[in-house]
């Protein structure tokens, strides 16, 4: 079953995105680079606990 998850930027710890992922088949935790509109720049956005 798919879930959503949060994404928060590395830098700014700002939670811009929403995303969703098979927890039973991706166990690690998911890291995607986005664009951060507090930044203003392509950040690395991990998955909040």
């Amino acid at each position: 079953m798919r879930e959503g998850v949060i994404l928060r930027c590395d830098n700014c710890k700002e939670e811009n995105y929403i995303a969703k992922r098979d927890k039973k088949k991706q166990q690690e935790k998911l890291e995607v680079k986005k664009h951060c509109s507090k930044c203003n720049a392509h950040t690395l956005h991990k998955e909040k606990k």
